[in-house]
């Protein structure tokens, strides 16, 4: 008799499954349905399901990994790798799920910035600091592009890369770029990527950097803090100090990477100088 209880204790009908993990009965007939969570036991005569305790901890996986959106067939093959696959397919299984919330992760971040861009937006006393200046002539070494229409942004990591094999190990000063203002309002324009250096340029550098001289520029400057989410913000920003103090734009803005994703992996860390170019001609306040 003991035995029987013992064995009886073991296994809890639908209702008291759903009374211990929060989930409805209806919900856990779907989940069976779509063969996510199969009872422990069916009675083939009245067709009640029956549950087991390892299977509270399933359950609420399956709960989370779909309130998370995680595509059914992925929840599935997670499911049963996890139960009876190789090593390898588990190790697979597991990095689907890992990217699905990295993704996730990068999703909820970007909501906060939008939020937070938001209540910048909304709030009539906030206003990014913008200052005129003049930026000094620079020996970089570059590479210059035309970047067509509807072209992604690995062409500025291609640039990149030949900048450092260019370099090599020798210090330098953070990157920065060039860009004509049509790559923004028309999607194509030419961009010059660039590091600054002094040293000559060695033979065995990359075909596509050149040493180019930047000249002294007046420009309108402003450090945006953090990732490029909300970089439109600063670009406003300046667009309209050099409007309201009567300063003509050049066709170029200039960014410098202070800190980027070459330095630290926390975007929240990240600064980046960007310059709206001035007509030196232009007149204005420099306040």
């Amino acid at each position: 008799m003991d035995d029987e209880e013992d064995g009886m204790a073991e296994r809890w009908t639908i209702g008291e499954f759903s009374r211990i993990t929060h989930l409805s009965i209806r919900t856990l007939r779907r989940y069976h349905e779509q063969e996510l969570l199969v009872p422990a036991e069916v009675d083939p005569a009245t067709g009640y399901r029956y549950y087991t305790p390892a299977q509270i901890r399933p359950a609420l996986t399956i709960r989370r990994l779909r309130e998370l959106d995680l595509p059914l067939a992925d929840v599935r093959e997670f499911l049963l790798t996890r139960s009876g696959g190789t090593d390898e397919e588990s190790h697979a299984a597991q990095q689907i799920v890992a990217a699905h919330l990295r993704r996730l992760e990068d999703r909820l971040g970007q909501t906060q910035r939008a939020v937070e861009a938001l209540r910048e937006l909304l709030d009539p006393q906030a206003e990014r600091t913008v200052s005129l200046e003049v930026l000094p002539p620079q020996r970089v070494l570059a590479v210059t592009l035309d970047i067509p229409p509807g072209t992604d942004l690995s062409w500025y990591d291609t640039a990149m890369n030949d900048l450092d094999a260019a370099v090599g190990d020798r210090p330098v000063l953070p990157p920065g770029g060039r860009y004509q203002h049509t790559l923004f309002t028309d999607g194509h324009g030419r961009a010059t990527v660039y590091l600054p250096a002094e040293a000559p340029l060695p033979p065995e550098a990359p075909s596509t950097v050149k040493v180019l001289r930047l000249p002294q520029r007046t420009a309108a400057v402003a450090t945006h803090r953090g990732p490029h989410d909300d970089i439109d913000l600063t670009y406003s920003a300046l667009g309209a100090f050099a409007s309201r103090n009567g300063l003509r734009a050049q066709d170029l803005v200039e960014e410098i990477y202070l800190v980027g994703p070459r330095d630290t992996d926390q975007p929240d860390r990240w600064r980046t100088l960007v310059a709206w170019l001035i007509d030196p001609g232009s007149g204005g306040s420099t306040t």
